[in-house]
């Protein structure tokens, strides 16, 4: 703490500082070995633990999408680069690798119409999850270039590439050079209309390509989208693109680094789609700098080696609140998008257990946001039993007058083993009314439900894991992105294909609570784009709210008996005006003298009955 405080420069990281303090006291020094802990490993016949969660089926990858000489070994991989480069000191030429690393890698999902996208860095695939059993595949594209984040609005597919090796044509040769004008590093745009004929109609090239990217609907015309494009690699050469340099913004003011993309697509005519904003979100708000934020390095002695915050990994974009979360390397912020060509930054946060800020997730009232860290690039074992249960962990901070506070923090709360790449990844909102509860992917440390209702105190609720890819050595593989798709959980697994989950009822979740989930039913999800989530009228909400409150003691129990009769009645047909009259009055009456999160369900308690009243 001394160390720390001597380091401190501003009032922001003496604010962070504070409330980073005030989490890792909430902490466990360590976490205990459980069933996920020692699981055999294997490709497809690795050894599974389930906890409140049940894998309903597991699809291998399509032909195309996986070869097992190109899983990736970091280990070997380095060691081939040794040879290669020692190769050419000799004056030999090494042969080239069959595969980059990540070459068949699943990536990021997205789903409309019942279809679940897959990103691949060679490309997506399409499976209709409507068919009874295991989702079916409908469509493969073999497009190579990394990184595979896909989204999607209406018949438009949207595929994030950024490495060197992508085509404007999707060929599978490469771009060779420094310069290629056939080289594509940006956001790819498909018409998927027709399954049998996916047409690529746009191709928006960017300086630094397309890690991730955000669908941002214009707020008020329906014919115009927004992509937010998070560019994370190196800056392409001024020859290949002209709006294109890079350097510090010290020697270079019209550097690539330190912005994001926006870019406009007239739904209308998508093949003109192109970059009009880059805005210097992280410029000091005081002075301008364009450096304004963090700018790379230890916080302090014992603290984590924080990346320079000069992009954004990922932003989630919350349209009805005007409010976007960017998890932007070395900094967690807040920013208001009612302009969205020219997003403004409302509040920024930094914590010196944060190695590399990775995504970002609302709550459903939008007043909390989880931030992850990717400790280690997702290619490290970093849930060890050494390792801080507060580094590669989830951040959760609180949005109050436009401004961030860091809360607490949640890690997977297990031991898992050398051979098993595992850190914080990518994950969604369960839509149980009444809580705050979110789905992750922990890549091999597999797939956590967190409930963050209290964002000071987090806990887990149900998990799914598998043993490690080879037990002998680290393979990068696991779960990129786990989300909630209408009634179940959906898995990209990087080497194992496409995993569906469901929640099984327990302690912590009572089956009305996962009933009124699955009937939350959404045409189209992109993670990263969140919408409000309500719920019908219907006993299931009730019963849930019902639930909630007598584990937390919230609710008289003649009130909560009568309810719960009233309840079985509707559920029957039969409601009886006078009973639900008196009850809605004698719950609201509670509701009253209740605060926090049972104010909340008792109130919307009182007007689900009220609705069943009037019917």
């Amino acid at each position: 703490m001394t160390l720390r405080s001597t380091m401190l420069s501003s009032a922001a990281a003496m604010a962070v500082l504070f409330t980073g303090a005030s989490a890792h006291a909430q902490q466990p020094r360590a976490f205990e070995p459980d069933a996920r802990t020692a699981l055999a490993g294997g490709l497809h016949d690795a050894e599974q633990a389930a906890w409140n969660l049940q894998l309903e089926h597991a699809i291998t990858p399509p032909p195309g999408f996986f070869d097992p000489d190109a899983l990736f070994y970091p280990r070997a991989f380095r060691e081939a680069m040794e040879a290669a480069a020692a190769a050419r000191e000799r004056g030999e030429e090494p042969p080239a690798p069959a595969f980059t690393p990540l070459a068949l890698s699943n990536t990021d999902l997205a789903f409309a119409g019942g279809r679940v996208i897959v990103g691949n860095y060679n490309g997506f695939n399409i499976y209709d999850a409507t068919v009874d059993g295991a989702p079916e595949l409908a469509l493969s594209v073999v497009c190579p270039g990394g990184q595979g984040d896909v989204s999607v609005h209406g018949d438009l597919l949207f595929v994030s590439v950024e490495q060197n090796r992508g085509r404007l044509d999707c060929g599978t040769s490469g771009a060779e050079g420094d310069v290629n004008p056939e080289r594509f590093r940006g956001i790819r745009i498909f018409d998927i209309s027709d399954f049998n004929a996916p047409r690529q109609v746009a191709a928006v090239q960017t300086c630094r390509g397309s890690h991730t990217h955000t669908l941002l609907p214009h707020p008020s015309d329906p014919d115009v989208l927004y992509i937010y494009n998070s560019g994370t690699s190196f800056v392409r050469e001024g020859d290949e693109l002209d709006i294109c340099s890079a350097g510090q913004p010290e020697e270079n003011p019209e550097t690539a680094l330190y912005s994001i993309d926006v870019i406009k697509v007239q739904l209308s005519a998508p093949e003109e789609a192109a970059i009009v904003n880059r805005p210097r979100i992280f410029a000091d708000r005081d002075t301008g700098e364009v450096a304004g934020l963090w700018r790379g390095g230890r916080f302090g002695v014992a603290t984590q080696r924080t990346a320079q915050t000069n992009h954004c990994h990922d932003i989630t974009v919350y349209p009805e609140l005007n409010l976007a979360a960017g998890a932007c390397s070395g900094n967690g912020i807040l920013l208001d998008i009612s302009d969205p060509e020219n997003p403004q930054r409302l509040s920024d946060l930094f914590d010196p257990d944060m190695a590399y800020w990775h995504s970002a997730t609302f709550n459903n009232t939008g007043d909390v946001v989880v931030f992850t860290d990717e400790w280690g690039g997702g290619t490290a074992p970093r849930c060890q039993a050494d390792d801080p249960v507060t580094w590669g962990a989830n951040l959760i901070a609180t949005v109050e007058d436009g401004e961030l506070t860091g809360q607490s923090f949640f890690k997977l709360p297990t031991v898992q083993g050398a051979t098993e790449n595992c850190v914080a990844h990518n994950g969604s909102l369960i839509p149980v009314p009444g809580r705050d509860i979110m789905v992750q992917s922990w890549y091999q440390g597999g797939i956590t439900v967190m409930d963050f209702t209290d964002p000071e105190n987090p806990f887990e609720i149900a998990y799914f894991d598998r043993g490690p890819v080879d037990p002998e050595g680290l393979v990068v593989a696991g779960y990129w992105s786990a989300y909630w798709y209408n009634g179940r959980i959906y898995g990209a697994e990087i080497a194992r294909g496409l995993d569906v989950l469901r929640l099984a009822p327990s302690e912590h979740l009572s089956p009305s609570e996962i009933a009124a989930a699955e009937r939350v039913i959404e045409d189209q999800v992109n993670p990263q784009t969140q919408t409000r989530i309500t719920w019908e009228d219907h006993p299931d909400v009730a019963r849930s709210y019902l639930d909630q409150l007598a584990r937390s003691e919230g609710l008289d129990a003649d009130i909560a008996g009568r309810a719960r009769e009233a309840v079985d009645q509707w559920a029957q047909g039969r409601v009886n005006a006078r009973i639900m009259d008196r009850l809605t009055r004698d719950i609201a009456r509670a509701a009253e003298s209740a605060e926090g999160r049972d104010h909340a369900r008792l109130t919307a308690l009182s007007e689900v009955l009220r609705q069943a009243r009037a019917g």
